[in-house]
């Protein structure tokens, strides 16, 4: 006899962990306001240091912080900046941890218009797409909870990212792999993904586009910048997009409306203020809660067509996804430079959703079962973050310092209602149209409520050793907090941490760096252990040695580097109940390897991006495999070129390459065997063809999954699905 699910374990399966916080403990307290008034005591002291020695001021530089590492318009596949993981403006070469970019051009020579297809590019990263709304990530065998725009962001609340996300915001996308503490804090040691802004410019610019492709996939672009002012000290942008698509799933469709409004207004020659606010909505329809069952009862693996979907004709889940923010940046006339920012997002779900459990006989198709269920969220997120960098003199050479305070909130409510009808038998998913009768969703419900909260201090320091040897030293000191209920367990938490931030560059010459770095992160957790009290927070560390080289300016990065990352006190669920709560052990666990990251460009007619792992994941308990979920070994690689004999045109192709991965489902078939999904090694191709007709128009098109190859995209949970087919799409756009 089959059983239905728990409520609760259902609802951890919709919202995933949240956060776990903590409460400062009242002797490590510090004021925000404090350190605010330390930096502007201490700032032009430094400032006076820096000050030319014949006592003249240094002369008059204009704010323009991030124009050399913006990506657009360039056909470049790397950025000559980042600030990523020290909040200094370093060359890649330069800073001491694994860092790729996937930028604007990437984008759209290869039509990368989510987050999903951005990260499916990038080097050493796993997408897990789970549902068809929900999606989480990985990195040298961690999941990733770090999402932040220009460097802002807090922790995935429920573990991974709702809804789709848009790239037509954004400039590049960074991504920094192992632990960030310095910058995030709290969080996992896999990797953090910044999302960088487009701003607007200082000339007059205009493109529009329209693209069409498989399954009716609609979407239209508009983006607009330039001066609003004759002396051009008043700027703004302006960015469209709506998308209307169905799928090669059975019922399911999109439709996203996506906007960005940016103002930059130079107040004085080395002051400026910007602020901006974007929203995208989501209206999906026949999303999957869940997905499919992946073996039968006689550990026989199943076998579905690839449109296949458990979703029911009514499914949904409505997602937005509102951003704000205000910017201050002052550059002083010593070189350094104080910027405040203030940071809102508001994140709204809402869901009827249809989840199917069970285990189909191999025969028959039957043993499936109906889980209805209604589902809202709410979360509110507020940030404030200030810093001050800048040089020193000391000891006769010039260093790099940043000074900086933050402070985050975030309110999350929640809100889940069940049928009386769960349980009811579903017919062979072969024979699954999605005809089921929606519910009355108000046989009981379940909610979550509550608040987390973050403040930190950090600093860092690039100490010019020789002209060869570069030191950075830093640490974050982090108390966080939380208070409320997350579906019946208290979500009451409290820590102070500090954590350090140690690397160093050595110049063999002018295009090559050996480099080292060991950086640490925390994540508190809600989890309760079999004496009902909170599971101690993860703690990780990630340490990497390396060889960095940049060449042609800056246009072409490459890099190698060994790691080891560990992550400790993982939770776990045993299948154990303490009454009616589940309780959970912990994990630890360490993954060793090595990355290879080459992207630029080669020739002037030649761009490439391409990345390289290979690592083992072991618990550091028993010696075995851990997250076997995760492939073992993953290649990208994208490449363009134009051709010299028919100028205008531009050919490309990517790869996507990854080991074979399993999961053992945790139970045994008929004969008392352990069943074992797997998923074989696979590769994915894609082809992409450009053509500029003049200085305005162009055409894109775009062939993905080339070989037509079924896969199941993700073993991370005990369902799941399969990945998109053959598919192509044409886009033209307009520039002015």
């Amino acid at each position: 006899m089959t059983t239905a699910p728990s409520s609760s374990l259902l609802a951890r399966r919709l919202r995933r962990r949240p956060l776990q916080p903590l409460k400062p403990a009242t002797s490590s307290a510090f004021s925000l306001r404090a350190l605010v008034a330390a930096m502007a005591v201490g700032v032009p002291a430094l400032q006076a240091q820096a000050a030319d020695p014949a006592g003249q001021s240094l002369k008059e530089v204009t704010v323009s912080a991030g124009a050399d590492a913006s990506t657009e318009g360039t056909g470049a596949y790397t950025t000559r900046a980042t600030s990523t993981a020290t909040r200094l403006d370093l060359s890649i070469k330069d800073t001491p941890q694994s860092i790729s970019v996937v930028t604007r051009s990437q984008m759209d020579d290869f039509a990368l218009q989510n987050v999903n297809e951005v990260l499916d590019n990038a080097t050493g990263i796993q997408v897990e797409r789970i549902e068809t709304d929900r999606t989480y990530y990985s990195a040298r065998g961690f999941d990733i909870s770090n999402f932040q725009v220009d460097g802002l962001g807090l922790p995935f609340t429920n573990g991974g990212q709702e809804g789709d996300m848009d790239t037509a915001l954004f400039d590049r996308v960074e991504v920094l792999r192992g632990a960030n503490g310095l910058m995030s804090s709290t969080g996992n040691p896999s990797a953090t993904i910044n999302f960088v802004r487009k701003r607007p410019t200082t000339d007059f610019q205009a493109s529009a586009g329209l693209s069409l492709g498989s399954w009716n996939n609609r979407r239209l672009d508009a983006d607009i910048a330039g001066p609003l002012n004759a002396a051009g000290t008043l700027r703004g942008r302006l960015v469209l997009a709506d998308q209307d698509k169905n799928s090669y799933l059975d019922r399911y469709s999109l439709h996203k409306q996506v906007l960005s409004a940016v103002l930059e207004a130079d107040l004085a020659p080395s002051t400026r203020l910007s602020a901006g606010l974007s929203y995208q909505k989501n209206q999906p329809r026949g999303s999957m809660w869940g997905a499919l069952p992946l073996y039968n009862t006689d550990g026989s693996a199943t076998q579905y067509p690839v449109s296949t979907s458990t979703a029911a004709n009514w499914s949904n889940w409505n997602t937005s996804d509102a951003r704000s923010f205000i910017e201050l940046a002052h550059q002083l006339d010593s070189g350094w430079q104080v910027k405040g920012v203030l940071s809102q997002r508001l994140l709204r779900s809402e869901g009827d959703l249809f989840y199917a459990y069970g285990t189909p006989d191999a025969s028959t198709g039957l043993g499936l079962y109906s889980y209805p269920s209604y589902y809202r969220s709410r979360e509110k997120q507020t940030l404030v973050d200030v810093y001050a960098s800048g040089p020193f003199d000391l000891a006769g050479r010039r260093h790099e310092l940043v000074l900086g305070a933050s402070t985050a909130r975030s309110d999350t409510q929640q809100l889940s209602w069940y049928s009386a009808d769960i349980g009811t038998a579903l017919p062979s998913l072969s024979h699954w149209t999605g005809n089921y009768t929606q519910p009355s969703f108000d046989a009981y419900s379940n909610s979550a409520s509550f608040v987390i909260r973050r403040q930190s201090v950090y600093g860092t320091a690039r100490w010019n050793l020789s002209d060869r040897l570069k030191l950075f030293t830093g640490g974050n000191v982090t108390q966080v907090d939380s208070s409320g209920q997350n579906y019946g367990v208290q979500h009451q938490y409290a820590k102070t941490k500090a954590l350090p931030y140690l690397g160093g560059t050595y110049a063999l010459d002018t295009q090559h760096n050996l480099y080292a770095s060991y950086a640490g992160i925390f994540n508190p957790q809600t989890e309760v252990g079999a004496n009902l009290q909170p599971l101690p927070p993860i703690e990780g560390r990630n340490l990497e040695v390396g060889a960095k080289g940049e060449w042609f300016e800056r246009r072409l990065n490459a890099s190698a580097s060994v790691f080891r990352t560990q992550q400790n006190n993982t939770a776990e669920a045993t299948a154990t109940y303490v009454g009616s709560t589940l309780v959970y052990r912990t994990v630890d666990a360490t993954s060793t390897g090595f990355e290879l990251d080459v992207a630029g460009r080669l020739t002037p007619a030649w761009e490439l991006s391409g990345g390289f792992t290979h690592m083992r994941i072991r618990n550091d308990s028993t010696g075995a495999d851990a997250r076997t979920y995760v492939p073992r070994q993953t290649l990208r690689l994208s490449t363009v070129y134009k051709l010299d004999r028919l100028p205008g045109l531009k050919l490309g192709a990517n790869l996507r390459w990854q080991s074979q991965i399993s999961r053992d489902q945790g139970v045994t078939d008929t004969q008392g065997r352990e069943i074992v999904t797997r998923q074989a090694a696979y590769a994915l191709v894609g082809l992409m063809a450009r053509y500029d007709f003049d200085a305005h128009w162009s055409a894109t098109f775009n062939i993905d999954n080339l070989t037509d190859r079924k896969y199941i995209n993700s073993l991370y949970w005990a369902q799941g699905f399969y990945g998109a087919p053959r598919n192509a799409k044409l886009s033209v756009q307009w520039r002015f």
